[in-house]
C-alpha cells in the first residue's frame, strides 16, 4: 500500500473514533497523531494527556507542552506513579508493561471521566519488529494504535510529518530514561537524575542523539558515530561534570548509538501473560 492510502486509512481510522484522549508524549508519532485528530475529529473531540513521570526528562514534557500549545489542542497533564511498582523498579524484562500498565490505567480512567470514547497513541508498525511488552498493557485496556493498524513506519511518520508541516518531524526518538538502566538493575530516583542531568549535559554541548547507559557506577555513552569527535574533544569537560554528578567511570560506545541496544541482552523471550 502507498503512502497516500495509508494516510487515508489513518484518517479514517481516527475519524471513526469519534473522540479521543491522545497519549502525548511530543514526539513525532503522538504529535503526527494529535494534528491528524484535531482535523478528523475538531478540538473539542481531542484531548492531549501528557504522563508526567520520573523516568520521562523535564525537558521533553516542556516540549510537549509547547508543541500542544501550537497545535491549539486542549491538555492536561497527569502524574504516573510507576516507581511505586516494584515490578517496574526490579526492572524485569517486561518492565514496559508495568511502566504502560500505569500511564494506560490513568488514561483510561481519564477518558472515562471526561467523556471521551477512546485512548489513542503513537504506536507505529515498526515498534512490531522490537520487544514492546507494553503492547500487551496496550491490548488490556484497548488502547487503538492508529499508526500501526495503518502499516505507517517511522520513516513514513516522518514523512507524513514533515508534509503536515510539523516542526519536530526529525526529532530524534526519546525513550523513557529507565531504559537506559541494565535489566535486573533496580531502578532508582537517584540513578534517574543521573542520567537525565548527564544526557542535559550533553545535548547542551550540541549532539543530536545521546543516550547515556548506567550500570551501577559508569556511563556508557552513546552518541553517532559522526559525533564521536565532539565527545573526544571534550572529554575531560564530560569527565569532570559527570564525576559530579555521581559516576565513577565514563565510556563511549564505540558502536555509536542505538535505540534499544540493551535488548541485545535478551535471551529469546517467551509470551507473558498478565492478569
Amino acid at each position: 500500500m502507498d503512502l497516500n492510502n495509508k494516510e487515508k486509512k489513518l484518517r479514517k481510522c481516527i475519524g471513526d473514533l469519534e473522540s479521543v484522549v491522545v497519549a502525548f508524549s511530543g514526539g513525532v508519532d503522538s504529535t503526527l497523531i494529535l494534528k491528524i485528530a484535531l482535523d478528523e475529529l475538531g478540538k473539542n473531540n481531542v484531548l492531549a494527556v501528557i504522563g508526567r513521570s520520573l523516568t520521562y526528562p523535564k525537558k521533553e514534557i516542556e516540549k510537549a507542552m509547547q508543541m500542544a500549545k501550537r497545535l491549539e489542542a486542549c491538555y492536561i497533564i497527569i502524574d504516573t506513579d510507576e516507581l511505586t511498582d516494584d515490578n517496574f523498579r526490579k526492572n524485569p524484562v517486561d518492565r514496559c508493561y508495568f511502566c504502560k500498565n500505569e500511564l494506560f490505567s490513568k488514561l483510561t480512567d481519564t477518558a472515562e471521566n471526561e467523556d471521551f470514547n477512546k485512548v489513542i497513541d503513537g504506536s507505529n508498525a515498526d515498534d512490531s519488529a522490537d520487544w514492546r511488552p507494553g503492547s500487551k498493557a496496550a491490548s488490556k485496556y484497548q488502547v487503538v494504535s492508529p499508526l500501526k493498524e495503518s502499516g505507517i513506519s517511522k520513516n513514513e511518520v516522518r514523512e507524513l510529518a514533515k508534509k503536515e508541516g510539523l516542526k519536530n518531524w526529525n526529532k530524534p526518538a526519546m525513550a523513557c530514561l529507565a531504559s537506559r538502566f541494565p535489566y535486573g538493575q533496580i531502578i532508582e530516583e537517584q540513578k534517574l537524575q543521573m542520567v537525565e542531568e548527564a544526557e542535559d549535559f550533553l545535548f547542551d554541548l550540541g549532539l543530536s542523539q545521546v543516550r547515556v547507559r548506567i550500570d551501577k557506577d559508569t556511563a556508557r555513552i552513546e552518541v553517532l558515530p559522526a559525533e564521536f569527535d565532539k565527545i573526544i574533544n571534550n572529554s575531560n569537560k564530560i569527565s569532570d561534570y559527570f564525576k559530579t554528578i555521581g559516576f565513577i567511570f565514563i565510556t563511549l560506545d564505540l558502536q555509536g548509538f542505538k535505540s534499544g541496544s540493551l535488548n541485545k541482552t535478551l535471551p529469546k523471550v517467551k509470551e507473558i501473560e498478565y492478569a
